[in-house]
């Protein structure tokens, strides 16, 4: 059962909406960096099988897997089928190794970042879709991650961005009014997603211009 925050009657806020209450983040792209090519070129040689093949079955099967409808074994069993392959259970723990791994890379001036929105007493909030293997790993080795008041992982919320879903939730959870939020994500149509739901969007580019944004 994905985790529910309590429900509530109304929202308050008493700052400018040019300054929002909530930076409700991405995490990867934004914070954490994407795989990189290395990460990839692990992960591919850990399944045998060769690109392009092998990214289309990964990222097919991704979403129940973000969502923690599927566990990391059951997700690359999924990813084996589509490839009518099958992959023992020795080269599924590589294969959720590998993966980890190509996602654990941070943006260290974005981590510089959090740090001094949380000592500046600025309430920030993250919404990330990310597998529960992943979400592990990064509350095990990050301790910044403490400084996020409501961390919406899409493994335990039910929830994938662009998913409204995913939005109306973290609405719940942070009690905040949708236009005192500034939500800053790399994809448009997640940042057009969290628009339609009356969320402040950011394209996020670079540290400066989020700063600008701030």
């Amino acid at each position: 059962m994905p985790d529910s925050p309590e429900s509530h009657v109304s929202y308050v806020s008493h700052a400018s909406p040019a300054s929002p209450d909530v930076v409700l983040f991405d995490l990867f792209g934004v914070i954490a960096r994407h795989q990189s090519a290395e990460g990839k070129g692990r992960i591919a040689r850990a399944a045998g099988v060769a690109a392009p093949a092998f990214w289309d079955a990964y990222w097919a099967r991704r979403q129940p897997y973000d969502q923690g409808v599927l566990t990391g074994p059951a997700y690359w069993r999924q990813v084996a089928d589509t490839l009518a392959t099958r992959f023992d259970e020795h080269r599924i723990a590589g294969l959720i190794e590998a993966d980890v791994a190509s996602w654990s890379a941070v943006d260290e001036v974005m981590v510089a970042l959090v740090e001094e929105l949380a000592a500046a007493g600025r309430r920030i909030a993250l919404l990330s879709n990310i597998p529960d293997e992943l979400a592990a790993y990064y509350e095990e080795h990050h301790a910044w991650l403490k400084h996020f008041s409501v961390r919406a992982f899409s493994c335990r919320i039910g929830h994938a961005k662009p998913d409204p879903g995913a939005y109306d939730w973290c609405l719940t959870a942070l009690r905040t009014e949708p236009d005192r939020i500034l939500f800053v994500d790399d994809r448009e149509e997640n940042i057009r997603a969290a628009e339609t739901a009356g969320i402040r969007g950011h394209l996020f580019t670079t540290p400066e211009r989020l700063r600008g944004a701030l």
